[in-house]
């Protein structure tokens, strides 16, 4: 399994990215999942439902599936905020490619979305683990970098440099930190 993360202010276009990347990699035969942070409280079951009903009854976990879908929902008793490596080790071990939506802080080798109209700084001076910039803006960026700029309207492209740079991006479960 291979694992990217995709950091960047809010409204930088990480989500768009990532929606268009979806399809590019599948095209090229890979299996993909994404993990997303959601900075607010959200909910994918509806009142009314089974299974929203067994949530409200109390149940800690409530798994859903059907011959084309399975949904997991857990309910925390006290606020718990789950590192990126616990919800990848949620996934299937049977995907080609992870993409990592937000964890700006995270382990994970990123790429960072930035555009200069956004008037937010660029992070990867700042941040090791930011491995290269995609951006609407390459001309613009802050300072100098020997790190790849790619168009961040190119999704096409980022795939071929994903693909070409696999092994960099390559998860070992027995690796990752606690």
């Amino acid at each position: 399994m291979n694992v990217v993360g995709f950091s960047g202010y809010s409204g930088s276009g990480k989500t768009t990215l990532v929606e268009k990347l979806i399809p590019a990699l599948k095209m090229r035969g890979l299996r993909v999942s994404v993990v997303k942070h959601a900075h607010h409280r959200f909910d994918i079951d509806h009142p009314g439902k089974d299974s929203f009903r067994h949530r409200e009854a109390g149940a800690f976990e409530v798994v859903v599936a059907s011959q084309n879908r399975l949904a997991l929902i857990r309910e925390f008793e006290q606020p718990t905020e789950l590192t990126v490596h616990h919800l990848i080790a949620e996934l299937y071990e049977g995907v080609d490619w992870v993409l990592v939506e937000g964890f700006k802080h995270s382990d994970l080798l990123k790429i960072e979305i930035w555009r200069a109209s956004s008037g937010k700084p660029a992070r990867f001076m700042d941040d090791d683990f930011i491995v290269a910039i995609a951006t609407d803006s390459p001309g613009r960026l802050p300072v100098a970098t020997l790190r790849p700029v790619l168009d961040l309207d190119d999704a096409d492209a980022l795939a071929d440099y994903l693909i070409n740079n696999q092994e960099r991006f390559h998860y070992s479960f027995e690796d990752r930190p606690e």
